[in-house]
């Protein structure tokens, strides 16, 4: 039986095809494979026979499924949610948002906040972390979604199946959105084409889609002073801006890690 260090280096290798973080990916399912945090397994159990279970878990991560589903866990911001099929995977890129937010507010709280397409509660709950005394709604049209949402769930958030923000009568102080925003047809890799619900990825021939529907009712929703922090696609800031431009809103956009405009800061009241 080889011991963990040998398990991991050989599914490390084995994953190189298939993902683009091999090493970390064989990590993380060893130490869910052994109940363990990450951290412990590397610096205490190395030496410790592989466990049975690591093998169907490789099989599966071979198989393009993503670490997040296998686990059913993914780290968000500063929380952890419960994740699997049917929902988004939430992605390091969508705390640009919350960023964002927080850049805006700086020692002030928002106190209602709304989190359209929430998925698994993602940002939503992010930003009931950041502010303790905030509460605010999710909104999703998947049932499967909300059913990982209210999982998720704290006492100061709730969960409801909507089209959008349609039958919503409040204005909230943050509106948070991750939209679909991929195009029809695009070249995904299988971990995403061939897992995560399409629904929540693609938004028409040209990925703008959600954008026109959302830059027609986010204004409505914004209380005074408000702000709605709206995740875009690489290269889309010029021709979302243009939507919501068009609306009347004033607009600033904020940069991932990675250098790449991925949101639009959207207010209605010049500071």
């Amino acid at each position: 039986m080889p011991s963990i260090a040998q398990a991991v280096r050989n599914a490390a290798t084995a994953l190189v095809p298939v993902s683009e973080t091999p090493r970390l990916d064989a990590e993380v399912l060893m130490a869910h494979a052994l109940g363990a945090s990450r951290e412990d397994v590397l610096l205490r159990r190395l030496d410790d026979p592989a466990p049975d279970a690591f093998e169907p878990l490789l099989v599966r991560r071979l198989a393009h499924e993503p670490v997040a589903y296998i686990t059913g866990r993914r780290a968000f911001w500063t929380i952890e949610l419960e994740v699997g099929p049917g929902v988004l995977v939430p992605r390091p890129d969508s705390e640009t948002l919350i960023e964002a937010a927080v850049a805006y507010f700086g020692d002030r709280s928002p106190a209602r906040i709304l989190d359209l397409g929430t998925g698994p509660g993602t940002l939503l709950l992010a930003a009931l972390d950041q502010w303790p005394d905030a509460t605010g709604i999710g909104v999703d049209a998947s049932e499967e979604a909300l059913a990982y949402a209210r999982r998720n769930a704290v006492a100061r958030s709730l969960f409801r199946l909507g089209d959008w923000a349609e039958g919503l009568d409040e204005r909230f102080d943050l509106v948070l959105c991750n939209p679909p925003y991929i195009e029809a047809g695009a070249a995904l890799p299988p971990e995403v084409a061939l897992w995560e619900p399409g629904a929540a990825l693609y938004a028409g021939p040209d990925g703008l889609d959600a954008y026109r529907q959302l830059a027609a009712r986010t204004g409505a929703l914004l209380a005074p002073g408000g702000i709605a922090c709206l995740e875009i696609g690489a290269g889309q800031e010029e021709k979302a801006r243009a939507l919501f431009a068009a609306r009347g809103f004033i607009i600033e956009s904020r940069r991932d890690l990675r250098g790449i405009a991925r949101c639009l800061v959207l207010s209605l009241d010049r500071q």
